[in-house]
């Protein structure tokens, strides 16, 4: 079983930046494929950003060139720049092993208001 938590989220004004942290209880995250997801009100979760086992990462259109996904060795990061209202959703970090080690973190709200 792996733990995953998340934190960094929060109420931040339109064009604000806030970085994101899922803390995991693996001792190495090499090799491993894992991402960041939201879930808007009303709305179905989606990728915003992902790496890829071989380390290459991919973005979402509507975030590219606003967030950057990285990790260290037990910890993974979203940092997103010009935030804006459209963002706010719960954001979850998920590190998917293999189909049936698939892990989900419980969640860390991002609220863009004025």
């Amino acid at each position: 079983q792996v733990q995953l938590v998340e934190s960094g989220g929060g109420l931040v004004q339109p064009g604000g930046s806030l970085r994101l942290s899922c803390a995991t209880s693996l001792s190495t995250l090499t090799g491993i494929p894992m991402g960041w997801y939201r879930q808007a009100p009303g709305k179905e979760r989606e990728l915003v950003a992902r790496i890829r086992a071989g380390g290459f990462t991919a973005y979402a259109d509507v975030v590219k060139g606003r967030c950057t996904i990285s990790r260290d060795s037990n910890t993974m990061y979203l940092r997103m720049n010009n935030l804006q209202p459209e963002d706010t959703a719960v954001y979850f970090c998920n590190v998917r092993i293999s189909d049936e080690a698939d892990y989900w973190g419980q969640g860390t709200q991002v609220i863009v208001s004025s």
